[in-house]
């Protein structure tokens, strides 16, 4: 018998979501688990908490900022979906852009965004630097240490901002990060996520926003 693992940990933060979005945001286990079993794109044991590593913390981007209709996001190294499925399902009229340079990783966001039938998410079997588009913000979950990160995405950026901040980065990490930040050189804004989200997990996680 299926374990049964429902998304009321995300309709707590974010209530008024439609109930396409919810239908969408509950479906999320099942096909992580069914696709994790074939391809590794989620921890073995982090599956059961999928609602909470993965989907609400991917959407602590949402409780620090919104993104307009017609606004271009970019993922990368996104792994199984991560940020940009959950992002997407939340911002039905925003373009995603989701970049592995894991083949396999990317066949599993191409079903998952199909079988949701998100028609805002391109999924890409990519490095960053080979693509030649602009977008509004780029989108990370820890891929690696800003300093390494940054030139991968530098000179990717719109350069009119039509969002409520000013486009840029923005990273998710865990850890003590003064040290990765002062070695970056860059201007970076670090946010706590257990400001948004009062779950244990949550108290060492950062948003990391560098506007570009």
């Amino acid at each position: 018998m299926e374990k049964e693992i429902d998304a009321s940990l995300i309709f707590k933060y974010f209530p008024r979501l439609t109930a396409l979005q919810k239908e969408r945001m509950e479906a999320l286990y099942g096909l992580y688990e069914h696709w994790n079993a074939q391809i590794n794109v989620v921890s073995r044991k982090d599956i059961d908490s999928l609602y909470e590593r993965h989907v609400l913390h991917s959407l602590g981007i949402a409780k620090f900022t919104s993104f307009v209709p017609g606004s271009t996001i970019l993922d990368v190294g996104t792994g199984g979906g991560f940020p940009g499925i959950p992002l997407a399902i939340l911002f039905p009229e925003v373009e995603f852009y989701l970049v592995d340079s894991i083949g396999k990783k990317i066949k599993v966001v191409q079903a998952v965004a199909r079988e949701l039938g998100l028609d805002n998410v391109v999924a890409l079997h990519s490095r960053a630097e080979q693509l030649d588009e602009k977008f509004d913000f780029v989108v990370s979950r820890a891929v690696t240490r800003l300093k390494e990160f940054y030139p991968w995405v530098q000179g990717k950026f719109k350069k009119k901002d039509v969002n409520p901040i000013p486009n840029g980065i923005l990273y998710l990490k865990g850890g003590d990060l003064k040290e990765e930040i002062k070695e970056s050189r860059l201007k970076v804004e670090s946010y706590a996520l257990s400001d948004y989200f009062e779950e244990e997990f949550f108290e060492t996680k950062y948003l990391l926003y560098v506007p570009c």
